[in-house]
């Protein structure tokens, strides 16, 4: 049998391939040369064994579809895996995030699956796993993590490094070799579904927060996944799916920098191509993007696989194809290596190779790619057995992953407006707790986490791990405060039924706390999530409703929004008494919000996208320039300022930041300067601020964001204390994309602007960059590094 060969432990002479003493790249070439047409065309398809998407026990107009683009291709997931692997596969796709199993039969299941290939196939190479891990791992039973945009609310890049490293250990001790994460999308619309899955709405935050996700996955043995490769977040109208009205100026400067930092500083080994098309072109038929950026720019190096059914879609939903096989050759020409999660147009490459249709150098190309990271990896080595690629006795839910997931759901928790309410007066003795979202537990996590991913077709399963619900943390968190609770409302929809009993209730408590705001799902089975999008920003459903017939009762309201987007508040911004933002917080967040609220907690998060005052102000971020910013106040009737902007947050106690001091006011085109602040806790409890520094350009050959985060810092500081936060800043990070596409440094005057907040700015200086425009490419200087040191004299 092929078992006995690929059990052996050292490299035979017929599988020159499996010598480790060779490098990785001889290692491929020689198994390229092995290989006939059909197993290298195999290597670069997947197969999603299992896969049944209806739920037989549910009537047809109740199946919840995890991914109803699938329906368009049966005949691509009709295939069994003997039969989609007999000439070997590229990649097993979610073995662990299909459905529920313990870590016993997951263990078992990737076996079988790896000796169905193995077996199967001539030479028997092992196929690569993939799974998704946005909030952690998505399997059941798995740690569920915080969502993306509340990561992105920490500013805290290396917790999400150890998070991640975490993620990573855990999915390569069950087999998984490659992560689909991180999503580096810069959030360009609110309205967008799948804002929750971004780290927010600015290119340098989102850079760093996905680099060190990339650093920690990779860190464990798992290949990262940059998503999705481009322009996906900036749809018409937030539609998902929707067509991106973008020139490549605006693509250049405010979307690829988040991918080019993660392939330069993290060696991320794996993009994932975008759904969207740009300007009419689909990413996967771009060539500029996937071979002039990607390859030929950027030096990347690792594969490019499709996102699900991407490449049939070039024939099905973009009409650039005529059909599948036009598709598939389409794609692998512009760049795409794998095609995921079944072999659909990569299956007629075979016959196009014959017929001279496609070049098999393409063909060698991407296999090359897919199989030097299999070498990488250790699956070409004689000793790889499937049995030895797993461990059994996983704990996929431990304390440790626990603490960290405790640590990212505190820090990311924003404090809006304590108004007069907060941190709750220990005197109060009756509180209302009202809102669909306070006994809901599904209301903490996102569209990609396995209890609300994949479990609402498997209602009996429950959710896998214990999730507290607001409610339940706030009765451990205040025993000795009656608690009342009445729901309100749903989420969505229009049932006002049980508006008198919260109402009710609310005029005969102290206080009323009202937690409003998103349940996460997929293809409209949610209010945020894939498939989610929202006609606008007013909170879903009626909760608006509610919430107005809560505050007209008297009783002071506190409102603390769950949401994996920003909704529009201004309506009640005079009324509140005290206001919460807590982004999908995950397994731990309840408690977190709950330590918010009583005091505990001395909140830190910051807001990685901004909370806008009215309900249609779409799109929209910080990053405008003066003639669509407050600037130009009075221009439009449509008012621009943000109810809280971009970096807020609140604390518990006081901080100053003061005493800028720059190393030089004057540099050259590729010099560098210091800016170093004083960062004060002046309270009387200890806590976190978000130092943030940011460079306006002041005079630019085109329209320029009135200013740009160019560096931030977490500094954590005892009462009283002080410490110094010192920004390295090159001359790289002011350039820009010029009138001709090319990168420039140029000189004229540039204010850094140091403070608490987009526009809590006290800090204001100029420094002059002198000589020639210069132009920059991939080596330019993408991040600005901090040094932080205790301040003389306290």
């Amino acid at each position: 049998m092929l078992r006995e060969n690929f059990l052996t432990t050292a490299s035979s002479p017929d599988r020159p391939w499996q010598d480790t003493a060779l490098s990785a790249e001889k290692r491929v070439e020689l198994l390229l040369q092995a290989m006939t047409l059909e197993e290298k065309v195999a290597q670069l398809g997947s197969r999603w064994a299992g896969n049944d998407m209806a739920d037989t026990e549910l009537p047809a107009d109740e199946t919840i579809n995890v991914a109803p683009m699938e329906d368009v291709f049966a005949a691509g997931g009709s295939l069994s895996l003997e039969e989609a692997s007999r000439d070997g596969l590229g990649h097993l796709t979610r073995v662990w995030g299909s459905v529920p199993q313990t870590v016993e039969q997951g263990v078992a299941e990737v076996i079988r699956q790896h000796h169905v290939v193995l077996e199967g196939s001539r030479l028997g190479v092992p196929a690569l796993i993939h799974e998704e891990c946005l909030t952690g791992f998505t399997t059941y039973g798995a740690t569920v993590y915080p969502a993306s945009i509340a990561w992105g609310a920490t500013f805290d890049p290396g917790l999400v490094e150890r998070m991640a490293a975490a993620i990573g250990r855990d999915m390569a001790a069950v087999g998984v070799h490659q992560g689909l994460s991180p999503v580096l999308d810069v959030v360009r619309d609110y309205r967008w579904g799948r804002v929750e899955e971004t780290m927010g709405e600015d290119p340098y935050l989102v850079a760093m927060l996905g680099s060190a996700y990339v650093r920690g996955l990779q860190s464990g043995g798992v290949l990262a996944t940059l998503k999705h490769f481009a322009g996906y977040s900036a749809s018409r109208a937030g539609r998902n799916h929707g067509p991106v009205s973008m020139g490549k100026r605006e693509l250049l400067d405010f979307i690829l920098p988040t991918f080019e930092t993660a392939i330069a500083t993290a060696d991320a080994g794996s993009v994932m191509s975008s759904y969207a098309d740009i300007d009419g072109l689909p990413a996967s038929a771009d060539t500029w993007l996937f071979t002039d950026v990607l390859r030929d720019d950027w030096g990347f190096a690792g594969t490019v696989v499709s996102d699900y059914w991407a490449v049939p879609f070039l024939a099905s939903m973009h009409r650039v194809a005529v059909d599948t096989a036009d598709a598939g050759a389409l794609a692998l020409t512009t760049g795409t290596d794998v095609e995921l999660p079944d072999t659909i147009g990569f299956a007629s490459l075979v016959e196009q190779v014959r017929s001279g249709e496609v070049s098999e150098d393409l063909v060698d190309r991407a296999a090359r790619r897919l199989l030097l990271q299999k070498v990488k990896l250790g699956l070409l080595d004689p000793d790889w057995t499937p049995e030895g690629s797993v461990r059994d006795s996983v704990d996929l839910d431990s304390a440790e992953n626990r603490e960290i997931a405790r640590q990212l759901a505190e820090r990311s928790v924003v404090l809006l407006d304590a108004g007069s309410a907060l941190p709750l007066d220990p005197g109060v003795r009756r509180i209302a707790v009202v809102g669909p979202c306070a006994a809901d537990a599904k209301t903490m996590m996102g569209c990609y986490s396995f209890p609300n991913h994949v479990l609402p077709r498997y209602p009996e399963r429950g959710m896998g791990v214990e999730v507290r619900s607001p409610l339940d943390a706030l009765r451990n968190e205040l025993p000795d405060v009656e608690l009342v609770h009445e729901v309100g409302c749903a989420v969505s929809g229009d049932d006002r039924s049980g508006f008198e009993a919260a109402v009710a209730a609310a005029r005969d408590a102290e206080l009323v706390v009202a937690f409003v705001g998103d349940l996460a799902g997929l293809f409209g089975h949610g209010t945020s999530g894939e498939g989610c999008d929202a006609e606008d920003l007013r909170l879903p459903g009626v909760q608006a409703e509610l919430l107005t017939r809560l505050l007209d009762t008297g009783t002071p309201v506190v409102v603390v929004v769950v949401s994996g987007r920003p909704y529009a508040l201004g309506e009640f911004a005079d009324r509140w008494a005290g206001v919460v933002q807590a982004f999908m917080p995950g397994q731990e967040g309840a408690a977190a919000i709950a330590g918010v609220l009583s005091g505990r907690i001395v909140p830190s998060g910051k807001l990685p996208v901004q909370i806008p005052k009215h309900v249609g102000g779409q799109p929209g971020t910080y990053l405008q320039p003066a003639l669509g910013s407050v600037e130009s106040a009075g221009i439009s009737g449509l008012e621009v300022v943000p109810l809280f902007p971009f970096g807020h947050g609140s604390s518990y106690t006081t901080f100053e930041v003061g005493e800028l001091r720059l190393s030089a006011t004057e540099i050259g085109n590729d010099g560098q300067f210091t800016a170093t602040v004083r960062v004060r806790n002046t309270g009387e409890r200890a806590g976190d601020e978000v130092v943030q520094l940011y460079l306006h350009d002041v005079v630019a050959r085109v329209a320029r964001p009135l200013k740009q985060l160019t560096g931030f810092a977490r500094v954590s500081l005892e009462p009283g204390s002080a410490k110094d936060v010192t920004f390295q800043v090159h001359a790289d990070r002011t350039a820009y994309t010029g009138p001709d596409l090319r990168r420039i440094v140029e000189p004229g005057d540039f204010e850094v602007l140091v403070g608490t907040s987009s526009v809590d700015l006290p800090c204001r200086a100029v420094v002059r960059i002198t000589g020639d425009v210069r132009v920059v490419g991939h080596d330019r200087v993408l991040t600005t590094p901090v040094e932080i040191v205790e301040a003389g004299g306290g």
